[in-house]
């Protein structure tokens, strides 16, 4: 599954305020101005700071169906980035709020950056159009300012001290915050490109469907996720950021930002905006406490053998001869390629596995100049090569293969490799890949399975049953579980070697099901007698601030006692976006190195087997 990003640069989001007209005074002097909107207040109407105005705390709110409203507003500014947002946040005065604490006391007011500014502690008396957001949820904000006057000064707004998420961040839209945490951060794709992250009290988040069967539970688990998550945002409109004046430590090497970082004293103004409910900050983050990265999984035993699987983030090689750029998928040149081989090949032999299961490969078949004989030749080393599974000229229609490479030192292969081909492998799911494999000198035999299911993306063009049943398990659910039961029934049919002796085999199942450990295929497995070897907390995917396990790692019962120990190596899903090979292709600081960090978006599985 490729990770996504909602895209926030709307041209709301990029050319803040270009419509806004605006004459700023000093004092409470009548401008006269007329933006051209068709309202209900006469302009020519007083408009002076002791005449009423509507009080902030009454200012319509509602998600849906809801009508710009001509007003006249007054409040103090609490935040001003009108270099950065284009406007300020004003908050009713003390003696204008009212006694429900579950109503905002707060606003955005969006004025174009010209002439007098206003300032912290500004009174304001403001007449404008009260409009609201463009998806019709949360986001109201005071535009097309006709007319602003200083009515005086007055203290700043005192923060809202927050030491636990609230109940509902609607009672704080428009208001001064302050989180003195911890918060953990959950989410760091987009900090690069738009200066954010996301955050969530109460530590990592797990997706709904990893911990809770689909429906109801993962649902009610869902909304008490969102409703402690937020985005820590720049207070800018722009695209990869020139610096990241918010952080206490720019993004590095040394200070990674990865998932899982904690962080401490944040303040700014509450807002709903890209489908988030965000902080503007109005300082630095006070402090952060780096999350590590985590050295390469031990190995306790060099009798044993190690079994990983490996999504390569579309590893495409061309024509295999530095020519055939650009490719379907993946690099986009053989520049390009280096830099995404070099972060392939350290991670994996890091890794130190004897046989990898491979995903998103490109399905040019196995010959010399195939992106999985390259694999394996950059793999090799001297007195230990590494070959491929040769299993034709290619695995199924799709543009991506699965496929599988071994340490020729260490195991060899029994009997021909095995495809399963129909069905949703047709055109959805690809084609699994088992292969038998005995250790060297000698072992009972086992058979790896390799498997990529259809992704949870493409909703739109679902059909029938493929369309998301609102559950938790999104489209195409319908498909993962009919490849799943294909394939526990081939697999009941298989034994080790080929020679007709069905059900015999010990099986791992290896790869990207692209379903979470509660949902429909994976239980399918399980309650077909395979063994999950990874904790129900194991995360190998990063998606919009929640963690998940798309990949897996199942044993047969009768391969189950084989198993020594297995895990997850965090080299991928935590990390930004920006270390890949890829990372600055659009903007943003080159951060890329020749290491194992960011090699893909999806971590390596990897289990060890013992005799």
């Amino acid at each position: 599954m490729t990770s996504t990003n909602p895209r926030r640069c709307l041209p709301a989001r990029c050319l803040p305020a270009l419509l806004l007209v605006l004459l700023p005074l000093a004092g409470c002097q009548d401008t006269g101005i007329n933006s051209g909107v068709d309202t209900d207040i006469d302009n020519a109407s007083a408009f002076a700071c002791d005449l009423p105005a509507t009080p902030l705390h009454s200012l319509p709110r509602t998600l849906t169906g809801g009508e710009p409203v001509p007003v006249d507003v007054e409040g103090v500014v609490a935040a001003s980035f009108h270099g950065g947002m284009g406007g300020l946040f004003i908050q009713s005065r003390p003696d204008s709020e009212d006694d429900k604490a579950n109503t905002p006391q707060g606003a955005f007011v969006a004025l174009a950056p010209h002439g007098q500014r206003p300032r912290v502690g500004d009174w304001l008396r403001l007449r404008g159009v009260w409009t609201p957001a463009q998806d019709g949820r949360h986001g109201w904000r005071l535009e097309s300012v006709q007319q602003w006057a200083k009515c005086g000064d007055s203290s700043a707004p005192k923060p809202v001290r927050l030491s636990q998420a609230p109940d509902d961040w609607a009672a704080l839209e428009g208001m001064l915050v302050h989180i003195p945490g911890p918060l953990t951060v959950t989410g760091n794709d987009g900090l690069l490109r738009f200066g954010e992250l996301r955050v969530s009290f109460d530590g990592r988040q797990l997706v709904p469907t990893q911990l809770a069967p689909p429906g109801d539970q993962a649902q009610q688990l869902a909304a008490d996720k969102a409703r402690r998550q937020l985005v820590v945002d720049d207070a800018r409109n722009r695209e990869y950021p020139d610096d990241f004046w918010q952080l206490p430590q720019p993004p590095g090497h040394r200070t990674p930002w990865r998932a899982g970082t904690v962080v401490h004293e944040v303040e700014g103004s509450i807002e709903y905006r890209h489908g988030a409910w965000r902080l503007q900050p109005t300082r630095e983050i006070g402090r952060a406490e780096q999350a590590p990265r985590p050295p390469a999984p031990a190995r306790d035993d060099d009798a044993l053998l190690r079994v990983a699987s490996f999504n390569l983030l579309n590893f495409f090689n061309g024509d295999g001869r530095g020519g055939g750029f650009p490719t379907a998928r993946g690099a986009e040149t053989p520049a390009a390629l280096e830099r995404q081989q070099r972060k392939l090949i350290a991670a994996m032999t890091a890794l130190d596995a004897d046989i990898i299961g491979l995903m998103e490969l490109e399905n040019d078949g196995q010959g010399g100049n195939s992106a999985v004989a390259e694999l394996a030749r950059k793999l090799s080393r001297p007195g230990d090569p590494w070959q491929p599974v040769i299993a034709g000229a290619r695995i199924g229609s799709d543009a991506i293969a699965v496929g599988l490479v071994y340490r020729a030192t260490r195991v060899r292969r029994i009997g021909p490799p095995r495809m399963l081909e129909g069905g949703p492998f047709d055109s959805a799911s690809r084609v699994p890949l088992a292969q038998a494999f005995q250790r060297i000198p000698d072992s009972e035999p086992f058979t790896v399975v390799v498997n990529h299911f259809k992704s949870k993306g493409g909703c739109a063009e679902a059909t029938g049953a493929d369309r998301d049943q609102g559950d938790g398990q999104a489209c195409f659910n319908h498909t993962r579980l009919d490849s799943a039961q294909r394939l526990n029934a081939w697999l009941q049919s298989m034994d080790n070697d080929g020679d007709g002796d069905g059900g015999s085999a010990q099986v791992l199942i290896l790869g990207d099901l692209n379903a979470y450990a509660q949902e429909d295929p994976v239980r399918h497995l399980l309650d077909h007698g395979y063994a999950d070897l990874l904790k129900p907390e194991d995360h190998a995917y990063v998606f919009r601030g929640q963690a998940g396990r798309l990949n897996h790692a199942l044993a047969s019962t009768n391969m189950a006692p084989r198993i020594r120990q297995a895990g997850v190596w965090h080299i991928n899903a935590d990390e930004l976006p920006g270390f890949a090979y890829d990372g600055n292709a659009r903007g943003g600081p080159d951060l890329y190195a020749a290491d194992q960090w960011r090699s893909s978006d999806h971590d390596p599985i990897w289990v060890d087997l013992a005799w």
